[in-house]
């Protein structure tokens, strides 16, 4: 059972950045994808982006593209998600998540691992 371990949340203004990361126990199959979900009160929970372990391609969902990236470290038991801009919209709790790739494919029902989740709220 591997354990992702998120850290970085916190509050920011409107045009800030912010950079969270993930750890997880372990490493995990080339053919999963490592990625970040996030829900805002009284909305589903939806995907950010994801980083495929293998090629270590990247997907970022279209609202944050050009804003957010992820990136990871060499040993791909850490990886980042930097915010920049950030919008009032962006206010939720961020999950760290892991499971098959695509993570686009199935939503949160595809995940076999989320993190406890961080906060981050953006004031306008």
């Amino acid at each position: 059972q591997e354990e992702l371990v998120e850290s970085g949340g916190g509050l920011v203004q409107a045009g800030d950045s912010l950079r969270l990361t993930c750890t997880s126990s372990g490493r995990f199959l080339s053919s999963w994808g490592t990625g970040w979900f996030r829900q805002a009160p009284g909305k589903d929970r939806e995907l950010v982006g994801y980083i495929r372990q293998g090629s270590g391609v990247t997907y970022i969902s279209d609202p944050m593209k050009g804003r957010f990236t992820i990136s990871r470290e060499n040993a791909k038991t850490t990886m980042h998600l930097q915010m920049n801009g950030l919008k009032p919209e962006d206010t939720a709790i961020y999950y760290c998540a892991a499971g098959p790739a695509p993570l686009t494919a199935n939503g949160p029902r595809g995940v076999k691992y989320w993190g406890q989740g961080t906060q981050v709220t953006v004031s306008s």
